[in-house]
């Protein structure tokens, strides 16, 4: 059984203007996930600026997270590492704050032949017991995990049973679900290709636009599961032009202000990241007032 099926909140991480993590603004945000219906909460990813959070933080926003889920939903933890031993280290600890599931990315700037990868994701799911979820990005990371070697791993690796695709290439992902006969449980990483990923067999979405749209996008899936697919993709492309904007600067910067332009939190970010530029700031409102989000 997958971990979710649906749109799962790749969530923010809210920060207070001294740039502490304010928990308490994380648990009002994950009360309105949960009751707008997001179908599971992906803690501490790339859109949590997990890259930027003390290892403490970052454990710390992972027993928040499942505390105050309390059960309503699955809590999937990211704890990937480009230091195997790191990951190993934060998928132990989330383990025991009682998460749902994994999410590990894959190495980066150090990167990792396809190997490399093997032993890796290998290494860290061999430490836990709970379910994992591998996440490819190369965009980010430089380093690309091949369908042949996610076959591997799913077919060798008992507890790796998904993988979050976000390299855009839908021949890549459509292979992953050759050569495990779909026995994966493909989640989109792009918000943009929720649809054609439903379409290849797909579960769901861990997206970023379900931080200020958690209805909709939970409906993108809930609609084509159900067979209505001409629903479902009224929907996707309804959201494509605002899509366009969250990513229009590199994610988390336009999440982080269209959270603060809903009135969520303050959009305030760690350095490196900085303030969206106020040109993209406008066409990220004007997007957000298309859709009824303002």
């Amino acid at each position: 059984m997958a971990i979710f099926t649906g749109a799962g909140v790749a969530i923010v991480t809210p920060f207070k203007d001294n740039l502490e993590v304010d928990y308490n603004k994380l648990e009002q945000f994950i009360d309105y996930q949960v009751e707008n219906g997001t179908d599971s909460i992906i803690i501490c990813g790339t859109t949590g600026e997990a890259s930027t959070l003390t290892h403490e933080e970052h454990l710390e926003c992972i027993r928040v997270a499942v505390n105050r889920v309390n059960k309503r939903i699955p809590v999937i933890a990211g704890t990937g590492s480009n230091c195997t031993e790191t990951a190993k280290y934060l998928s132990k600890e989330a383990c025991k704050a009682g998460v749902d599931g994994l999410l590990l990315v894959t190495p980066y700037y150090n990167k990792a032949t396809q190997k490399g990868l093997v032993e890796h994701f290998s290494d860290v799911a061999h430490s836990v017991d709970a379910p994992i979820l591998l996440y490819n990005v190369p965009g980010r990371t430089g380093c690309n995990l091949a369908a042949k070697t996610t076959a591997t791993l799913v077919n060798q690796v008992e507890n790796i049973v998904g993988i979050k695709e976000a390299s855009g290439n839908m021949s890549q992902i459509a292979e992953i679900m050759l050569l495990t006969e779909g026995k994966i449980d493909l989640y989109s990483g792009n918000d943009d290709q929720i649809l054609p990923l439903l379409s290849l067999g797909g579960k769901g979405v861990i997206s970023v636009l379900s931080n200020i749209a958690p209805k909709d996008t939970h409906d993108i899936v809930a609609k084509y599961m159900a067979g209505d697919q001409k629903g479902s993709l009224e929907l996707q492309l309804k959201y494509l032009p605002l899509i366009k904007e969250l990513f229009c600067e590199v994610n988390p910067i336009p999440v982080k202000k269209a959270v603060e332009l809903a009135g969520f939190m303050s959009g305030t970010m760690r350095k490196p990241l900085t303030e969206m530029e106020p040109e993209n700031a406008q066409h990220l409102e004007k997007e957000m007032k298309a859709v009824g989000i303002l």
